[in-house]
């Protein structure tokens, strides 16, 4: 016997009837194996090509090879819209994977977030027929669409029309949970349910829409200004829309040439150039002109948060990457974070006044880093692991440089660009610094 639960889904004096039936259905698992071994020979060209267009949408460097990250992006769990195949045939049901309750519970938040913005309403009804059914499903289940079992194809959904047009199914395989210990059954449902409504993948990848999942337990979903621009395109607005959301407005994805953009912080990072905003990053490589925003946590997922003050590369401890935010900060080795962080920034030395730090910029030949902090600055020695000193102005060391200062980082290791706030400048200058105008206290 099915278990169903309804909505009804009003618009105007339209009414259109969804059905939420939890229904499991499993077969034998498949996998995927990428590897960066795979031949890419025959049809280089296409394939090629093909991987180029995945590497731009994903914001990854256009070079057409199955690089590490790429791979990583590949075998992401992603949406499965437009990603199918034929596999099995054998359907059997079981038990729900998650608990009914809860479950209802997500739905009508996810929901919630589509008719906020829209003039669609959701209200609970017991109907034998209704416009979206809801599905848990494990491998093939005779929509030409089959799960691959865990990771990989997390759901997929169907855009309005007759028969299955609407409806949603998730892969029951999947680990689902209600918070970041697995996949985070609430973000899936509200880009499944976009779907649902007519709304296609989107390439703003600070958008619900995005392909790739990319929950950041930091970070409560929400629609994106990108989402709420093309579902109200389908639906109208609406009424209480500016109510609403005037507490949480629709976020937009900053774009490089918007003239109010200042920046979080700047790094080097192996050959690149890295920009943070937000959520976001922008990556510059000297070989390829395009520049393309992508969330921090595509590359540092669960690890790196939002809203950061300095990043930069520590050459001394074999290519570590540091990251400060607030009064913390994160030390990351090869993507993966250090045992025992995030610390507190007192720990590399700072007194008790500081909070926080403007930004970071680090000497690669000297082995020490310099902290910028309002109108002054600090020398931390990377090798020894100790702040030399007490602080001096910033003024003192560079004085053409007004503070405070956003972020520093260096350009083809011989220049230094400071970014200030929109509206002032970005200074270059060549590389100094006076290390003996720092005062060392011996103890």
């Amino acid at each position: 016997m099915l278990w169903f639960y309804f909505l009804p889904l009003v618009m105007s004096s339209q009414t259109l009837m969804m059905a939420l039936p939890l229904w499991i259905a499993e077969r034998q698992k498949r996998t995927t194996d990428i590897s960066k071994d795979d031949d890419l020979t025959t049809g280089s060209c296409d394939k090629k090509t093909k991987v180029q267009e995945m590497q731009r949408y994903f914001g990854l460097l256009p070079s057409g090879e199955l690089t590490e990250e790429t791979l990583a992006v590949m075998k992401k769990p992603r949406c499965g819209l437009s990603d199918v195949e034929q596999v099995g045939e054998t359907v059997l049901s079981k038990k729900l994977p998650i608990p009914a309750l809860k479950a209802q519970k997500v739905f009508r938040r996810a929901w919630k977030l589509w008719s906020n913005v829209t003039p669609l309403k959701f209200r609970n009804r017991i109907m034998t027929v209704a416009d979206i059914d809801i599905f848990f499903y494990s491998g093939d289940h005779n929509d030409s669409s089959p799960f691959d079992g865990r990771g990989g194809v997390l759901a997929h959904a169907f855009m309005p029309g007759l028969h299955i047009g609407g409806d949603v199914h998730f892969d029951s395989d999947e680990d689902w949970s209600f918070n970041s210990t697995g996949i985070n059954l609430f973000a899936v449902a509200i880009h499944e349910f976009g779907h649902a409504l007519g709304l296609s993948h989107s390439s703003d990848s600070g958008a619900i829409m995005y392909p790739a999942y990319n929950f950041d337990p930091n970070y409560e979903p929400q629609l994106s200004f990108d989402d709420v621009k093309n579902i109200q395109k389908l639906y109208g607005v609406n009424p209480n829309f500016t109510s609403l959301t005037s507490k949480r407005p629709p976020p937009k994805t900053p774009t490089k040439c918007d003239p109010y953009l200042s920046f979080d912080a700047v790094t080097e990072l192996h050959q690149e150039v890295l920009f943070f905003k937000d959520r976001f990053m922008w990556r510059k490589h000297p070989e390829f002109e395009e520049t393309r925003v992508s969330l921090i946590s595509s590359l540092w997922p669960d690890t790196v948060p939002a809203n950061l003050d300095a990043v930069y590369e520590n050459t001394w401890e074999n290519v570590v990457v540091v990251f400060v935010s607030g009064n913390q900060y994160w030390m990351l080795r090869q993507l993966k974070l250090e045992e025992g962080f995030p610390r507190s920034i007192s720990t590399l030395g700072f007194p008790s006044r500081i909070k926080s730090v403007d930004a970071a910029l680090h000497f690669r030949d000297e082995g020490y880093t310099v902290f910028f902090t309002g109108d002054e600055c600090w020398r931390y020695n990377e090798e020894q692991r100790l702040m030399e000193g007490s602080p001096m102005s910033v003024e003192e060391q560079w004085p053409e440089i007004p503070t405070p200062i956003d972020a520093a980082v260096f350009y083809d290791g011989t220049y230094i660009t400071f970014l200030l706030e929109p509206f002032k400048m970005s200074i270059s200058h060549k590389k100094k610094f006076n290390p003996t105008k720092f005062t060392v206290h011996l103890h």
